[in-house]
């Protein structure tokens, strides 16, 4: 049975440079890899074919031997100078897969140093702030670098050595049959270097707990759950390492008045219901100050009015939304006699509460009440 083309295998092109070639490899080997598909013999076979296709390729003598004479410049003892070719050597072997396996095992051949952790604060605006934009002065408590040894957390007169297990990379490589594992030194824990003199003041951390107080600028438009980073004002990193950021998580208070959707700010009006029925001017509120409503005659108790550009302007597009004003109609209380009276006669004058003329909802409502029933019975 012919092997497959080694360039199909690793799914790159035969001019392809050794980083393709090695990015190729990485990505397929991490996939097959066994010991991400235990017991799956298909992938268990893949995973040789392509290790083996790698080996040759990478190697610019042997893939200078394939591309002339293709599987069979390794089979029969056969290469171009007739000379015995063999696959990589073990310690070869070992180096491949130190490079490609160190992120599946969590071990890479340089020590990175490691990021402060970010920080997130709650903070509470009014409607009005978040619509105007403020400015917030907020205190947090965090970790910052220690000012004795500058974040080095040695001692002062003294500097961290390197560590003479893993010789300053903090990651060393065991061997598994004919694997090669990365792991986190033991001896200085990942970081590549020993404190042999820790600073007195972090205890060799380099960070110390304090207090900081910083000043957030606040954007017009701001809302609920929206978030404000603050690159670098996190936790600092161990020694020296670069600090995290700081989330500032925005909540709005709940206003007496206004009710936020979007860009659009909502309110309920009251009005009697003689303004309702004969219209008239009001006066209703908006965040920049008051404003005059007309309320034309016969309005139902509702409906909706929309007053433009009395909004939130987006924190993003800038653009500004309106304001929308609900009325309601409210029945009069505490009446007195003459004032019963007067709605008594009212009333009368509106040949009672099904009033064609001055009531056509009501009539329609009872109309279709009158053809149900009568529907029933028949």
């Amino acid at each position: 049975m012919s092997k497959k083309d080694y360039y199909h295998i690793l799914g790159v092109s035969k001019n392809s440079e050794d980083r393709e070639i090695k990015k190729a490899y990485k990505k397929l080997a991490m996939k097959y890899h066994p010991d991400r598909n235990q017991g799956d013999k298909n992938a268990e076979n893949k995973f040789k074919e392509i290790k083996e296709a790698y080996e040759i390729l990478i190697n610019q003598e042997k893939r200078n031997a394939y591309d002339q004479y293709g599987h069979e410049a390794f089979e029969n003892n056969y290469n171009g100078n007739n000379t015995h070719t063999t696959f990589t050597s073990s310690s070869d072997f070992g180096d491949i897969f130190g490079d490609v396996f160190g992120d599946i095992f969590g071990g890479n051949r340089t020590q990175r140093a490691k990021k402060g952790s970010d920080l997130c604060y709650n903070m509470e605006l009014s409607l009005e702030e978040a619509v105007k934009g403020t400015t917030k002065e907020i205190k947090i408590p965090t970790l910052q670098k220690c000012k004795t040894c500058h974040g080095s957390g040695a001692s002062a007169g003294t500097k961290p050595t390197p560590c003479t297990a893993c010789y300053g990379k903090g990651q060393i490589q065991t061997r598994k049959g004919f694997f090669t594992v990365q792991q986190s030194c033991p001896n200085c824990y990942g970081k590549g270097t020993i404190i042999h003199h820790p600073c007195s003041i972090c205890r060799g951390q380099g960070r110390v707990e304090t207090h900081k107080i910083l000043s957030v600028t606040i954007p017009p438009g701001i809302d609920t759950s929206d978030r404000i980073r603050l690159n670098n004002e996190g936790e600092a990193g161990a020694n020296s390492a670069p600090p995290g950021d700081l989330y500032v998580q925005i909540k709005v208070k709940k206003h007496p008045i206004f009710q936020r959707e979007d860009n659009n700010l909502y309110c309920e009006v009251p009005i009697n219901f003689t303004m309702a029925a004969l219209g008239g001017e009001i006066e209703v509120p908006t965040l920049d100050g008051r404003v005059k409503l007309k309320i034309p005659s016969e309005t139902q108790s509702g409906k909706l009015f929309r007053i433009r550009l009395k909004g939130v302007k987006s924190v993003q597009n800038r653009k500004k939304g309106d304001l929308l004003c609900r009325v309601v109609v409210e029945t009069p209380v505490n009446l007195n006699e003459k004032q019963k009276n007067l709605l008594y006669e009212l009333g009368i004058s509106f040949n009672g509460f099904r009033g064609e003329t001055n009531s056509p909802r009501s009539k329609r409502f009872f109309d279709g009440v009158k053809r149900f029933f009568d529907d029933l019975t028949r």
